[in-house]
Parts: C-alpha cells; sequence; structure tokens
C-alpha cells in the first residue's frame, strides 16, 4: 500500500515512537496521583513534552502548553473559553469543522461571526479581514494551513493585524506544526492549537493548545486534577486549569519520541522533502485532460497537499479505484471543510486529497501519477 493520507493522520510514525508509547505503558503511573517513582516518571515525561513543544512553537512557558487527546478539542476549549454573546469574530473559508462548528454554536448563542471569503481558487480576500472589523471585534480564529488545498494562511500578516487592532489570534495548526515555523511571541499568536498525530508524527490521542502568558481560558471541562481536591472548584494555575482528568502519558511519550525525531531531523529538512514531493506530482497531473487541481499553486511554500477531481467522476468512486487497483491510499470528499468546497464549486463531487509526509519516496509519487493517468485514460 502506498499511502498517501498523512493530512488525516501521518504514517508510519518514525524510528522509537512505537517503542516509547510500549515503555510508557510497561511502567508509568498517573501523572500527579502520587510520589512514587513509578507516577513520577510519567509527570518527568509530561513536562519534557511540555518543554519541547514550548521550544517548537515559541510559547515562553512550558506550564502554559495544555494537553488535549487532538485539536478539536483544544479549539473547543481556546474559542469556547474566551469568546461568547457580545463578541465579534472573524474566520475564514478555509476552515476546519473543528473551527467552524465551535463558532456556529457560539453564534446560536449570540455571538458575531463572519468569514473572509476565498474565491474559486481557494485565494481568500485579504481586505476583507479589515472591511468586517468591527467595534465589537475581539478575536480572529483561523487555520494556518487548509486540509484540503494546502494553501498557508499568512500568519506573520494576521498576527499584525490581530496585534495592531487588539484583537486575540488563535490558530488552527494542526496541518503545520512541526513542519513549518511557528512562534507565539513573534506572530503575536494567543494561543495554537496542534494535534500530535499529524505533521508532528506522533500517535493519535494526543494534541493541545499553547496559552500565551496572562490569557485567562474558562475551562471547559473539570474534574480530577490530583492537586487542590478540596476546592470546589478546577485549579486557576495552568496547565491544570484545561487538564482535567488523567493525561494520556503513554501517548505522550510516543510525541516526545516524535519531537526527538524532528529535531534531529529538522524542520526545514522535512518541510523540503515533503514540498518537493506534492511539487513532483502536482506537476506531472496537472496538465492531463479532465484534471482539476484545487488551490494556489504559484506560491511555492504551500503543505505537501494535492487535491484534485478528474472530469465529473465522483470523488470517492476515484479514491476507492486508487485504493482497490493500484494499492494507494487517499482521503475522498468534502474532509470536513465545507465553506471551501462551495467556494470552490465542489460541494457535490468533494475532492481527492493526495496528502505527503516525510517518509514518502519519489518513487510511490511517481506510481500515483501514473495511476491518475491511467484513470484519465478510462475516461
Amino acid at each position: 500500500m502506498i499511502y498517501l493520507d498523512n493530512a488525516a493522520t501521518t504514517r508510519p510514525k518514525p524510528p522509537g515512537v512505537a517503542e516509547a508509547v510500549r515503555a510508557a505503558m510497561l511502567s508509568y503511573g498517573n501523572s500527579g496521583r502520587g510520589t512514587h517513582e513509578d507516577a513520577l516518571a510519567a509527570s518527568r515525561t509530561i513536562f519534557g513534552v511540555r518543554r519541547q513543544l514550548a521550544d517548537l512553537l515559541g510559547c515562553m512557558r512550558p506550564d502554559h502548553v495544555c494537553f488535549t487527546p487532538n485539536s478539536t478539542q483544544a479549539l473547543n476549549i481556546a474559542i469556547s473559553g474566551l469568546l461568547g454573546p457580545g463578541d465579534h469574530i472573524i474566520s475564514t473559508d478555509l476552515e476546519h469543522n473543528s473551527v467552524l462548528r465551535p463558532l456556529y454554536r457560539l453564534r446560536q448563542q449570540g455571538t458575531a461571526v463572519d468569514f473572509v471569503p476565498a474565491d474559486r481558487n481557494g485565494r481568500l480576500d485579504w481586505g476583507a479581514f479589515k472591511r468586517l472589523l468591527r467595534p465589537d471585534t475581539r478575536a480572529v480564529v483561523c487555520t494556518h494551513a487548509s486540509n484540503l488545498t494546502g494553501d498557508l494562511v499568512d500568519i506573520d500578516w494576521v498576527g499584525e493585524f490581530c496585534h495592531t487592532h487588539g484583537l486575540l489570534f488563535i490558530l488552527d495548526a494542526s496541518q503545520t506544526a512541526g513542519v513549518f515555523p511557528i512562534d507565539m511571541e513573534k506572530q503575536h499568536i494567543d494561543v495554537v492549537c496542534f494535534t500530535g498525530h499529524k505533521s508532528l508524527l506522533g500517535p493519535q490521542g494526543t494534541g493541545g493548545l499553547c496559552v500565551r502568558e496572562g490569557l485567562d481560558i474558562r475551562p471547559f471541562a473539570v474534574g480530577g486534577t490530583g492537586v487542590q481536591s478540596f476546592s470546589e472548584t478546577q485549579p486557576a494555575e495552568y496547565p491544570t486549569r484545561l487538564e482535567a482528568g488523567t493525561l494520556n502519558s503513554h501517548g505522550l511519550a510516543g510525541l516526545g519520541a516524535a519531537l526527538d525525531f524532528l529535531e534531529q531531523t529538522g524542520l526545514e529538512t522535512i518541510r523540503a522533502h515533503e514540498t518537493t514531493l506534492a511539487r513532483r506530482f502536482y506537476e506531472t497531473i496537472r496538465t492531463l485532460p479532465g484534471v482539476t487541481v484545487y488551490g494556489d499553486f504559484g506560491k511555492a511554500e504551500r503543505a505537501p497537499i494535492v487535491a484534485l477531481n478528474i472530469a465529473e467522476l465522483d470523488s470517492s468512486a476515484v479514491s476507492d479505484e486508487l485504493a482497490e487497483r493500484f494499492g494507494i491510499s487517499t482521503r475522498p470528499g468534502a474532509h470536513c471543510a465545507p465553506r471551501l468546497h462551495r467556494a470552490l464549486g465542489t460541494e457535490d463531487q468533494g475532492a481527492v486529497r493526495f496528502s505527503w509526509s516525510y517518509f514518502n519516496t519519489e518513487a510511490e509519487t511517481d506510481a500515483a501519477a501514473e495511476a491518475i493517468r491511467t484513470l484519465v485514460s478510462e475516461v
């Protein structure tokens, strides 16, 4: 099987990740629930991963790295814990449902939400940020890269816009953390939400949010923390403020091993390899008759994603053919990005998404391009 569905979850994981999970499962106790060695071992690993992520994402306080099972929960915590009725929020048409649905829920509760539109090529109308600005605008919530087209959002520009107008900046880095540089301090980002199982190359069930110092987020869930047990309220201090219940120390041990790999290999090396493969595929298939590719490929810097359709064929049918006849894993359908599909005009057809990781090869990429060529010839 040629695995080209890395935007959904990366596979395989780096050497050492599975081993770290196994070792943790065999030896760890529950972090924060005792002072015996097994509990302390889990606590040390978790703090070490906080420190690694703080360094990677430019978060000044490791204790402001709060863990969740995924970026969806992290985004819910950030959006629901900072914003509410009376606020106005600016987002974009590029967003995943992990951003859209929390925003829609807030809108039902009396929060105003507007979206920067995308055109038929998936390009944002940058002037709309200023046109949508209102006296009650409180925040911009947006993705770093579209999970459908791979187009990047200029977060330097967005961060400066938010800083100039006194807005909160909440970033969904699900597709980019671990591959593209992110610096919360320099880019004026208040919250970075991430998942461990995509470009960070770690296990599923890991994720979290990095929170700027001085920002008070209302807890989304409350419960056991191992500290202040007689208090009727969730502890106010980070990270326990946002971490009710037992953490996934086994998965976080694996994430730590993945972060070690990223540091040793280098983000630039990983990004260059993935970009080269995605561009190689794009250049091979973009002129094939009946093939439509979505997104702005005029920009060299983009996430390693190519989404396409063949003539009027249903994207699920094409993806099934790729899997059954050619042994190639892709993702069809709507990709949890409904607003962007409407902008692209693919609401009914969906799109077939190819996505690369550091462990893919030129041979796999060429085989995928040849499979598309074959399918085109049969239309």
